[in-house]
């Protein structure tokens, strides 16, 4: 009789159960891949969870996680954690000691597990000032840290493992399992509670729609599993009987994706951007024959429709670019990739049509942390994919459009709320309906697409509403501009205050003999460069109405990243800190 999925944990039980995989989890350590089976997945999360009740861990407890990147010692944590009943609080490497200090008192953290010496010189720096906060462990052994396997010495005695059991029994589906803090781009963290129903009903229903995962063996994970979406997916690949290889870090992905081959992988809109902007950089360098012919089929490439809408003769010079060019995009990135899934931003739908042309399918979807995450994704079978959407929703979940345009949600998924936050969670419920902030539309198709952020939605001092992030996205197409803030609220007319792609505009200073220095402080004052990176913003301008187009800008010396806290996690900018940063550009722009 298979095993009945209730409780997160209940994954593991059943890839144990159903396919026992001899590779379920491989991490690299010291330059080798080193592969964790379900059995031992499972055999060390019980020695944990013994490990944590001798520490006197109960039901209910808070245990924060914190890793630099995806790692095995994450996922056994987690279910050793959730199967006693603990309550997971994960927390992203990347924010501040302030934060932690926050997210540990307001969470009530007993205890907190950390993979790295520059995480544990952040956690350090609050312990005092967290009562709750009884010890760390580090993942890597690091001086003056206690080393996590002591938990596995705590949990040597078998005899404990009847106590597992029966906790584990007890824990319901309804029960709190995590608490997410919102990293969001305006604000103090925000704890979303899921439930282990929330998160297991939002697995079952998109692994209904993702049926290519059936022929699926390994996944390269890098999105941090401190965000749902990525670690949503973990459940899902262990449900399907897939190894997962963890990524060392974004600085070794080309190589970790050239090692593992992976068939599948989760992608943000940004990291999709980078790699076109690569290639094109590549395909600039060409010459002759070989320049034409790649640039040839990049514009049949973008030309792509799916399903053969293009009738036969595109689908023979599409066949004909994918053997002379896009097979080396392919091996360039492992040479097995048939599917990815991307959310957390909008996409340019320039980027699904080249990627998908090149047989590499862009499956763009839409969710939150409030939702488990997902709402909604494109689905190549079935017709159910449409280029510059996000899908249709999944099954027993519902969307409906409020007056305003809201994208309105409700189901299985939706949190169980604002941990210690009543009022903010009734604000942002009517009834089941949770109120996700996104503005958009459905077509008569049934396809969801995402028209703006209502918080970020402004108006004029004229009276016209201006969505940025459909101006954002259109300009960030250009090579010259790798991040862009559309600002004017209030104001006469849109401007914006742009991060130039240094790279790409010290090169093109090179190759023009622009009379530039190559500091990034001297670039951002020089004319020669504005002007040439208007001529860009104009060409994205011919795509709106005349009230939207963003007339004027300034750019900043900085590289905007997750490190300087001007990029969230997912890479969005963070508008509110950008605009406190560079306040003497926006005074500059509309004094």
């Amino acid at each position: 009789m298979s095993i009945e999925i209730t409780r997160i944990f209940d994954f593991a039980y059943y890839q144990l159960d159903k396919y026992n995989l001899p590779r379920s989890l491989v991490s690299k350590t010291s330059g080798q891949w080193v592969a964790t089976s379900s059995q031992e997945f499972i055999s060390k999360a019980n020695i944990v969870s013994r490990g944590l009740l001798s520490l006197g861990v109960k039901p209910g407890d808070k245990i924060a996680l914190i890793s630099t990147s995806n790692r095995t010692e994450w996922n056994i944590m987690d279910l050793a954690l959730l199967q006693i009943g603990a309550v997971n609080v994960p927390i992203y490497p990347t924010i501040s000691a302030a934060d932690y200090k926050y997210i540990f008192n307001h969470a009530e953290v007993k205890y907190c597990f950390l993979s790295d010496e520059t995480l544990f010189e952040k956690a350090n720096e609050v312990q005092k000032e967290v009562k709750s906060l009884k010890r760390i462990y580090s993942f890597e052994k690091i001086k003056d840290c206690a080393f996590w396997e002591e938990v596995f010495t705590l949990g040597a005695d078998e005899s404990l493992q009847e106590k597992v059991d029966a906790i584990k029994n007890e824990v319901k589906p309804e029960d709190l399992a995590t608490i997410i803090y919102t990293s969001g781009t305006t604000g103090v963290p925000k704890g979303v509670m899921l439930s282990h129903n929330n998160i297991v009903s939002n697995v079952l229903d998109t692994v209904k729609e993702l049926a290519f995962l059936k022929d699926i063996n390994n996944v390269l994970s890098f999105l941090p599993v401190c965000h749902i979406f990525e670690r949503m997916l973990h459940y899902l690949y262990i449900y399907s009987g897939i190894t997962i290889h963890f990524a060392e870090s974004i600085e070794k992905i080309s190589e970790n994706i050239k090692d593992v081959q992976p068939e599948f992988m989760t992608v943000v809109p940004r990291l999709l951007e980078k790699i076109y902007d690569s290639i094109i950089s590549k395909g600039k360098a060409l010459t002759g024959v070989k320049k034409l012919l790649f640039f040839w089929a990049v514009k049949v490439g973008l030309e792509f429709e799916p399903y053969g809408r293009n009738g036969w003769l595109y689908e023979k010079k599409l066949a004909l670019a994918n053997k002379l060019i896009f097979v080396k995009w392919r091996e360039a990135l492992g040479g097995n990739l048939k599917n990815m899934v991307t959310g957390s931003a909008a996409l340019q739908p320039r980027l699904t049509r080249i990627f998908s042309a090149a047989g590499m399918q862009i499956l763009e979807g839409y969710g939150l942390t409030e939702t488990s995450p997902v709402i909604s994704v494109n689905i190549f079978e079935g017709g159910n994919f449409k280029v510059g959407t996000v899908g249709k929703t999944i099954a027993n979940v519902e969307v409906k459009i409020a007056e305003d345009g809201e994208i309105l949600c409700k189901g299985p998924n939706v949190m169980m709320g604002y941990y210690k936050d009543p009022k903010k969670t009734a604000e942002v419920m009517t009834g089941d309906y949770f109120h996700t902030g996104d503005k958009g539309e459905i077509d008569n198709e049934g396809f969801l697409k995402i028209t703006g952020r209502k918080k970020e939605i402004f108006k004029t001092s004229g009276g016209k509403y201006i969505s940025p992030i459909l101006l954002e996205n259109e300009m960030k197409q250009s090579l010259f501009i790798e991040q862009i803030l559309v600002i004017g609220e209030g104001q006469k007319m849109p401007a914006a205050i742009v991060q130039p792609n240094f790279d790409f505009v010290k090169e093109w200073i090179r190759l023009h003999k622009v009379n530039c220095g190559h500091t990034q402080e001297e670039i951002a004052v020089n004319k020669e460069v504005h002007e040439r990176i208007m001529q860009e913003i104009d060409l994205g301008n011919q795509h709106f109405g005349k009230w939207e187009t963003i007339k004027t800008f300034e750019m900043t010396p900085d590289i905007w990243s997750v490190d300087n806290q001007l990029l969230t996690p997912t890479f969005k900018p963070k508008r509110e800190v950008i605009l406190k940063k560079y306040k003497h550009l926006y005074d500059k722009i509309y004094s």
